[in-house]
């Protein structure tokens, strides 16, 4: 119990915890209005998108899956939302169209990736491109505004409309992952697809309806970004993708599937949002803040697995000195037969 409690203080999810709490501390005295409410409200909307996608993204990673399409899903669900605002329709109409638009491009996602069995990452960078041309055709170069100011008053107020919702949402994704026969058959599937199979875990049905889950999370994520800004655009959102991957591997998600924890996740995205807010009361430029997330990317692709592997080897047993066959025993004397 002791070493494994002694392991688990050592894991990298908890120390992207630690590592959180310093930058905070260090932050907050060093950049100036960083610790302020005002920053810390921006700071909570900034999080939200990356956060809500974050959730289903840290599912699929799990199954040694990926969806790099999540950004453009997000810009195409954003042009839909403005071209029937314009066009008319009642927001109530609007939100579950958006909602059942981000299901149903997740759905194609899955087909490809389950049905068809073509790689998920080659799949999601050709529809990353589709859905993203889409919304150009939808919504053109024009942006759509003028949405009812309670609604955008309300998403803009921060704290209480988007925290408290998110959070829940969190919660329901770690009991799935961590508390539920689904999340051991996830682990499973990234583990080893094919052990997963012979344990009669349906793997394609899993994955395409991780697929379809994204998608909704993702059109959440556009009606929200949208709101925010008040502004429906084809180009929203464009690049989140990066920060989405970078967060998930940041918390300790292995990149091939079968290890890592959502409460780890969250923590590598607010570390990720924060030390990019941070960098913009410093007044760095938007170039330096996408080099320090793939930077920060790569970082969270290479030392998780390196302290994995540190991890491993320290527990290996020492092997035994080798004998040779032949001098494992003192050779016996002859026997003498008597006549």
């Amino acid at each position: 119990m002791r070493s494994r409690a002694a392991r688990r203080l050592a894991s990298w999810d908890v120390a992207i915890v630690v590592v959180l709490a310093v930058f905070l501390a260090v932050a907050s005295i060093t950049v100036d209005r960083f610790a302020s409410a005002r920053n810390v409200s921006f700071l909570l909307l900034d999080l939200a998108p990356i956060a809500l996608i974050a959730l289903p993204m840290t599912l699929i990673i799990v199954t040694g899956e990926i969806d790099l399409s999540v950004a453009s899903t997000l810009g195409l669900t954003s042009a839909v939302l403005g071209a029937l605002w314009d066009g008319g329709w009642p927001m109530e109409a609007i939100v579950p169209a958006c909602l059942l638009l981000g299901a149903v491009l997740g759905a194609l996602n899955g087909l490809f990736v389950t049905v068809l069995g073509l790689p998920s990452l080659a799949v999601t960078i050709g529809t990353l491109a589709l859905y993203r041309g889409l919304a150009f055709v939808v919504l053109g170069d024009r942006a759509v505004a003028q949405f009812p100011p309670g609604l955008t008053g309300w998403v803009s107020a921060g704290v209480p409309t988007l925290l408290l919702p998110l959070l829940a949402l969190a919660l329901v994704f770690a009991v799935l992952l961590h508390a539920t026969p689904l999340g051991r058959r996830l682990f499973a599937a990234g583990a080893n697809v094919e052990a997963a199979r012979f344990t009669g875990v349906r793997v394609a049905a899993v994955k395409f309806w991780l697929y379809v889950a994204c998608g909704a999370v993702c059109a959440l994520a556009g009606v929200l970004w949208t709101l925010r800004y008040s502004s429906a655009r084809a180009d929203n959102g464009s690049g989140l993708e990066l920060a989405v991957v970078a967060a998930v591997l940041l918390g300790g998600v292995s990149i091939f599937g079968g290890r890592g924890t959502l409460w780890g996740v969250l923590a590598g995205v607010l570390l990720l949002t924060s030390l990019q807010n941070a960098l913009r009361l410093l007044d760095v430029s938007t170039e330096a803040l996408t080099l320090v997330t793939g930077l920060l990317l790569i970082v969270s692709v290479l030392a998780p697995n390196a302290v994995s592997a540190l991890g491993r080897r320290r527990r290996r047993p020492p092997s035994a000195p080798s004998v040779h066959p032949t001098a494992s025993a003192p050779a016996e004397p002859p026997v003498v037969r008597s006549s």
